[in-house]
């Protein structure tokens, strides 16, 4: 299944350069010269991205929100194309995931188009629903009323629900469900996102930790017939390390609110751990912080923590990959790292992320010179 990206520009340099850069990527494009034609397309077709050539900055910003409303594209990914004297910032404000500056060149748009292509896969497989019907049990937490329900549909998400008989009044419920061919239940939280006609819910998985994720994942790419190959993982430099988080120097990164994995090897050791992208520079590099919302995850991230500081490489190379855009309530919460209160590299990331590059980069090398002469 393509991959498919609309082109809002009337830009024919750029225009031919993105049809050659993403025909390379196996991008198919849908061209439109106006905002007007664009939005109409939103209305019709699904993109699993949009690309918007912001030379009319309040055009570029209706369309980016015309998406955002679409039915079947408020989870594409927003590129938008920016002129030196708007600025990256301006760009972010429109609520675009990436951001790029003109003029392009092919080379450096194949570079960030890499990591929107990964990212385009993550959200499509993300959303991607397989009809089956398997029999849920419900209940809600430090109750004993158990509710029963059958599954409509089923992603990485969530799921559709029937509910048969008595329709649950909680929000919070815990479901377990046993998936064909698996041999332990599924169990996770979940709750409920909406309520349709006839007792039907839609439920939003929460708290759903990184084996639940794997095993769904496995199961739903049983039910494909040719499942679709992630993209390879993105390569990047660590520059800087702290018990919460890290900056990784790469020409891809990933977008603000990226849950990403991150993965090194070590001897006969394959190391990974959990983490959020909390600021981006565009072409350059982003921030990372740890989610170390449970035991395993605090154990993978001091493991890996462990194995970099005793590597002693001045640049150690760090191999990134999406795991999607949404973040969820848990994860933007304290719990998300332990030493997410005194980490002055984690306080950089959160309250200077609208800084110039060179101002952001000045502040780090301080903050890397202050632990390296305690």
């Amino acid at each position: 299944m393509s991959l498919k990206s609309l082109l809002v520009s009337s830009d024919e340099k750029t225009v031919r350069i993105l049809r050659r850069v993403l025909s390379d990527l196996e991008i198919s494009v849908e061209h439109c010269e106006t905002a007007d034609s664009a939005v109409r397309k939103l209305t019709r077709q699904r993109f699993e991205s949009i690309i918007v050539d912001c030379s009319v900055p309040d055009e570029s910003a209706a369309v980016l929100r015309a998406a955002k409303v679409a039915p079947a594209n408020n989870r594409a990914i927003g590129i938008v194309l920016v002129e030196p004297g708007l600025g990256l910032r301006g760009g972010f404000d429109m609520g675009a995931h990436f951001v790029l500056h003109k003029p392009l060149s092919g080379e450096r748009a194949k570079a960030s188009f890499r990591a929107v292509r990964a990212l385009m896969k993550r959200e499509r497989r993300r959303q991607l629903r397989v009809a089956v019907q398997i029999p849920v049990e419900c209940r809600a937490f430090g109750s004993a009323i158990q509710y029963k329900a059958n599954t409509i549909d089923l992603c990485e998400g969530g799921m559709a629900l029937q509910f048969p008989g008595p329709f649950p009044k909680e929000n919070s419920l815990r479901f377990s469900l046993a998936l064909p061919g698996m041999d332990r239940k599924f169990e996770v939280e979940g709750e409920l996102a909406w309520e349709g006609h006839r007792a039907q819910a839609g439920v939003r998985f929460k708290s759903i930790s990184e084996e639940q994720l794997l095993t769904l994942r496995q199961w739903l790419n049983s039910q494909l017939p040719e499942p679709e190959p992630d993209d390879p993982p993105v390569s990047c430099t660590l520059t800087d390390l702290s018990l919460g988080g890290c900056y990784l120097k790469t020409i891809s990164p990933f977008p603000h609110g990226t849950r990403v994995i991150l993965s090194m090897k070590a001897a006969e050791l394959a190391l990974r751990a959990c983490g959020v992208v909390r600021i981006t520079h565009p072409e350059f590099g982003m921030g990372v912080e740890f989610i170390q919302a449970t035991s395993q995850q605090h154990d993978d991230v001091h493991q890996m923590i462990e194995t970099l500081r005793a590597s002693g490489e001045k640049s150690p190379e760090l191999m990134v990959e999406p795991e999607g855009l949404e973040t969820t309530a848990p994860l933007e919460g304290s719990a998300i790292s332990a030493a997410a209160t005194d980490d002055a590299l984690l306080d950089l990331f959160r309250h200077k992320s609208q800084i110039p590059l060179d101002a952001f980069l000045e502040q780090m090398r301080e903050q890397r010179q202050t632990i390296e002469a305690r």
